[in-house]
C-alpha cells in the first residue's frame, strides 16, 4: 500500500475546505460543510497513518472524529435555529449582529 496518494488526497480535501471558508464567508451552511470536509481529511489521515504504521491508535482516534463532527453539527444547528427565530434569516451578518 502506497500511503502517499492518500495523504495527497487528504491534503487536497483539507485545502479545498480552507479555501471554501476563506472565499465564501457569506453562506454559513457552506462554511459548516467546509469544516466537515476538513474533519473528513483528518479522519482519513488518522486511518492511513494507522494502517501504514501497523498501530491501532490511529483507528481509535478516527472513531473520535465523528463524535467531534456530531457535536459541531449540533451546536451549529442550534445557532441556526435560534438566529432564524430571532431575525428570520440565517446569514453571517445576522449572526455577527447578535454578538455586538
Amino acid at each position: 500500500m502506497d500511503p502517499i496518494k492518500y495523504f495527497i488526497f487528504s491534503m487536497i480535501i483539507s485545502i479545498l475546505g480552507i479555501l471554501r471558508i476563506l472565499l465564501n464567508r457569506q453562506n454559513i451552511h457552506i462554511m459548516s460543510m467546509s469544516i466537515e470536509s476538513m474533519l473528513l481529511s483528518v479522519k482519513s489521515n488518522f486511518l492511513v497513518f494507522s494502517i501504514s504504521s501497523d498501530d491501532m491508535s490511529g483507528q481509535s482516534f478516527a472513531l473520535l472524529v465523528p463524535t467531534v463532527a456530531a457535536a459541531e453539527s449540533a451546536i451549529g444547528l442550534a445557532i441556526f435555529v435560534i438566529t432564524f427565530q430571532f431575525q428570520g434569516n440565517i446569514t453571517l451578518e445576522s449572526i455577527n449582529s447578535i454578538q455586538g
